[in-house]
């Protein structure tokens, strides 16, 4: 816990870092799943957050909005990051690698992004339970 500035994490933040690894809900909104995709929509209100996930499969993001974000991740580290209208990236899991973080609207406009998770990637999707 020492690498957890209190500045950035809460004991509530903490405490529901705790329990992200099984969670699979990695948008705001599941608007399309197939056999091979699960399509998100991510719109978090300023100063709003999307709850800490876990990503297992391949994904990619397009921003859909500008606006300005937070991150944290489970060693404790923080990012602020800026966003323009179709800012995209694309990531990629191999077999047992996974990413946990959350995402915190700290700009002053609605945040919002589409991903879109390839389900045939090297990892079993996690439920959405």
């Amino acid at each position: 816990m020492d690498n957890f500035d209190p500045t950035y994490w809460s004991p509530e933040l903490i405490a529901e870092l705790a329990g992200a690894r099984q969670n699979g809900r990695v948008g705001s909104r599941l608007v399309s799943e197939t056999e091979d995709y699960r399509i998100w929509l991510i719109d978090i209100p300023r100063g709003q957050r999307l709850e800490f996930h876990t990503h297992v499969l391949n994904y990619f993001w397009v921003a859909t909005s500008q606006g300005q974000a937070r991150s944290r991740s489970p060693d404790g580290r923080v990012t602020e990051m800026s966003y323009a209208i179709g800012d995209t990236k694309h990531m990629q899991f191999g077999t047992g690698d996974y990413m946990t973080h959350d995402l915190e609207n700290i700009g002053e406009t609605l945040l919002s992004f589409t991903t879109v998770e390839d389900k045939r990637s090297a990892n079993l999707a996690l439920p959405l339970d």
